[in-house]
């Protein structure tokens, strides 16, 4: 660790478990099934920026989604202790998204990079957005002057992102993208083909009819469903926010390999 050049899938897979963004996560169960019943319960923050009406009003439905498409425990006795995140079903959602992203570089997309969680993922984007704007894709330069929920929007290193005062914000609000793309509007710029982002940075980019893919925790039920539904196209299981960024890298590397991105890099 780390794990030189691009991983089998296998090696990543074991990277995974090792560094704990994916198999036996920190994320406890008490805390992923008080999600999935806020969730449930209409809680807004948890939607991510999607409009979910009354269909997920069964906090057990909910948990049926987390445990096909992100791998915690399926047993709704299981209250409280250790939760899982399957690091194949990680690995399948990296392929589905390395889809997406060549399609964007072969067409040559307008592409949006963004993160509510730029502690932890900031660099996996960065890298991303590097690749893509390599490839040929147009990475969305964002305007000048948002505001969103008494922060600002802003971007470094094409990643679109929140901050207040001296800070990056961790948020799930989707008021930023909100922000960007009526920002666009105003200045008569077409919105992003392809969102790559997490939180509701990906939920209200697949709420408002944009192509949609990114990351999610097993607290964070909102993107699952909406991959379930077809709102988001893609939702990646992993632990958002492990001891080190770092740790990211070897799957970063996966992801563009897969993608065709690697020599863009």
């Amino acid at each position: 660790m780390p794990i030189p050049g691009t991983p089998s899938r296998a090696e990543l897979v074991d990277h995974l478990i090792r560094t704990r963004i994916a198999g036996e996560v920190a994320t406890p169960r008490e805390n992923n099934l008080d999600h999935y019943r806020r969730l449930a319960n209409g809680d807004r923050h948890y939607w991510f920026g999607l409009e979910l009406g009354d269909r997920w009003t069964d906090e057990q439905d909910v948990l049926a989604v987390m445990a096909e498409r992100c791998g915690v425990n399926d047993d709704p006795q299981h209250r409280q202790g250790q939760d899982t995140i399957d690091p194949e079903l990680t690995v399948d959602g990296l392929d589905r998204m390395a889809a997406r992203l060549r399609k964007a570089a072969a067409g040559r997309e307008r592409v949006l990079v963004a993160t509510g969680h730029p502690g932890a993922l900031l660099d996996v984007h960065r890298a991303t957005a590097e690749a893509l704007r390599a490839a040929g894709c147009d990475i969305v330069v964002i305007p000048d002057g948002l505001l969103a929920d008494e922060g600002v929007v802003f971007q470094l290193a094409d990643v679109a992102m929140q901050a207040g005062g001296a800070s990056l914000w961790h948020t799930h609000s989707p008021q930023p993208l909100n922000a960007v793309l009526d920002g666009l509007a105003q200045l008569g710029q077409a919105p992003p083909d392809l969102v790559v982002a997490d939180h509701g940075w990906a939920g209200r980019a697949g709420q408002r009819g944009i192509d949609s893919v990114g990351y999610a925790d097993c607290n964070d039920p909102a993107l699952f469903i909406a991959e379930a539904e077809g709102t988001v196209q893609v939702a990646v299981p992993l632990d958002d926010h492990v001891r080190s960024p770092r740790y990211y890298d070897p799957m970063v590397a996966y992801l563009l390999a897969a993608a065709g991105l690697t020599a863009a890099r």
